[in-house]
């Protein structure tokens, strides 16, 4: 798998796009079949400014959704949420987010799902372990 020609896995988003969040309707509004509640296991969530970042962590745990995107919107919806996250496939040196592939649960059922996830780059992830506010329960509507 390349960067250039990715698998169409669901996207776990857990911060601005999720449902009610000021990026869901930007981004996802007609392009998504399902949205589904689900959790990333070892991860922490960090408070960003205006935005949370997920840092890999053992023992953690992030909430958010399971999006599955429309076939025929993935292409399209997979380069705008690379933009948002600022991930650069050909130069992740520059990326503020990287787009990997993780394993999540899927609440209704307990399945375990791979997706796509975007994590903070190692150099920020670095930073937010070492003086970043954690967001304790890992649910980037509970930050407050």
């Amino acid at each position: 798998m390349t960067p250039e020609n990715p698998r169409h896995l669901p996207f776990f988003v857990y911060g601005t796009l999720r449902p009610g969040e000021v990026n869901h309707d930007l981004f996802l509004r007609g392009r998504t079949r399902a949205e589904d509640p689900a959790r990333l296991a070892g991860a922490a969530l960090y408070d960003g400014p205006g935005y949370p970042y997920a840092v890999e962590e053992p023992g953690g745990v992030v909430c958010g959704e399971l999006v599955t995107a429309l076939d025929e919107a993935y292409a399209e919806l997979l380069g705008a949420l690379d933009q948002l996250e600022e991930y650069r496939p050909g130069d992740p040196g520059r990326s503020l987010y990287l787009r990997v592939e993780r394993e999540v649960l899927r609440e209704a059922d307990g399945a375990a799902v791979r997706a796509w996830v975007y994590l903070a780059a190692p150099a920020i992830a670095a930073r937010l372990r070492e003086r970043g506010k954690l967001i304790e329960s890992g649910d980037w509507r509970n930050r407050r």
